[in-house]
């Protein structure tokens, strides 16, 4: 084995850092670079305070350079997840079960329901609401080339 000078030693010490900062990048936000089948019952389940559940189904940068993020949400009746946003991700809701509005960036409310999808382009302002009377559930997929959501 050899020794190392001052500047080899650098370079190692160099080289290992990056290789600690991109270990740390993939780790937050991994490359989906492998294909796989995601068992249902292994997502874990986040409960909101508004009693709905999500259940993130993957999250993180593909080959090609774009971030996408997939979950299934249930929001249960007369709920919103949230208050009418924007954000620089392109959305699509594909809706499973239950009825909806979609509100729109004029703030209409359209209704949407089984077997509806719902598109949110990028940095408009929109929102969803429960109008049924039972859970709605209903798959977000989520894309941009920007930074993630938190």
């Amino acid at each position: 084995m050899e020794t190392l000078d001052r500047r080899n030693l650098f370079a190692v010490i160099s080289a290992l850092a990056a290789a600690g900062v991109a270990g740390s990048a993939l780790a937050a936000e991994p490359t989906l670079a492998k294909s796989k089948v995601l068992r249902y019952a292994d997502l874990p389940v986040r409960k909101f305070p508004n009693g709905g559940e999500q259940r993130r189904v993957i999250t993180g940068t593909l080959p090609t350079g774009e971030f996408i993020e997939v979950h299934e949400t249930m929001l249960p009746a007369g709920q919103m997840p949230h208050p009418p946003h924007k954000h620089p991700n392109t959305e699509m809701l594909f809706i499973q079960t239950g009825s909806v509005e979609y509100i729109d960036d004029d703030g209409k409310h359209i209704g949407a329901g089984p077997g509806d999808i719902v598109f949110s382009a990028s940095n408009l302002t929109h929102g969803l609401i429960n109008v049924g009377t039972t859970p709605a559930t209903y798959i977000v997929v989520s894309v941009s080339k920007q930074l993630s959501e938190g």
